[in-house]
């Protein structure tokens, strides 16, 4: 992409995924995230209060925001059920390029 600018020492990219991890914000949340950052260039992080399986939650949740030009939603998928596994969780929501994903234990 060009745009004309007075300065030249501007890079521009557009990233053209968006995933978003829905984390509970319990033991080990924070190895998710730093292992999250180590992967992707940047995050964005949102708290609010969960309401899952048609109850609210006791525990905060954080929405982990990342940015990606290239993506293979299989291994995305795959690592979400890490995640979860990691977690301890019966389910785990990730959001795809707008589209909610909810992985589930069997």
């Amino acid at each position: 992409m060009k745009i004309k600018t007075k300065s030249k020492n501007m890079r521009i990219r557009r990233l053209k995924n968006s995933i978003k991890f829905y984390l509970p914000r319990i033991e080990g949340y924070l190895e998710v995230l730093n292992s999250l950052l180590v992967e992707f260039e940047g995050m964005s992080l949102i708290e609010f209060d969960g309401y899952f399986e048609k109850k609210v939650e006791p525990a905060k949740y954080v929405r982990a925001e990342v940015h990606i030009d290239k993506m293979n939603e299989r291994k995305i998928i795959k690592q979400a059920n890490q995640i979860r596994k990691r977690l301890d969780q019966k389910s785990l929501a990730i959001e795809i390029n707008g589209q909610l994903v909810l992985i589930e234990h069997k």
